[in-house]
């Protein structure tokens, strides 16, 4: 049974890291400015914030780091992605997202599993 509540954290885990790419995009939509300059920046925002998690925390990731350390890239996609939610009206769900994300962390940690997936 331990296996069905691993497997269904790292399933939220990677559901909750496309939600967070997806606010930072809303929140560089929301910048205000012209045109050019919204699109820019929702671009800009999650790829940024894909970069981060790509070298540090990824399965895969090219640098990757190992706890508490990683909880810092983790907490600036995270993080930022939640405050691009407050910061265009949408309260529930920053609180949402942030709440589930520490949440789903923590049972990670509980389960002793990495967010790759394998045992510690």
């Amino acid at each position: 049974m331990g296996w069905v509540v691993r497997w269904f954290n790292l399933g939220l885990r990677f559901v909750l890291e496309l939600c967070a790419f997806a606010a930072l995009a809303y929140g560089g939509w929301h910048v205000p400015g012209p045109i050019w300059v919204r699109i820019l920046a929702a671009v800009a925002l999650p790829v940024a914030g894909a970069v981060v998690w790509a070298r540090w925390v990824a399965p895969k990731a090219s640098h990757p780091i190992s706890d508490p350390l990683r909880l810092v890239p983790e907490w600036v996609v995270f993080g930022g992605a939640a405050v691009a939610l407050l910061v265009t009206g949408h309260f529930v769900l920053a609180g949402a997202l942030a709440l589930l994300a520490a949440g789903n962390r923590w049972a990670l940690h509980a389960l002793r599993t990495d967010t790759g997936g394998r045992n510690r």
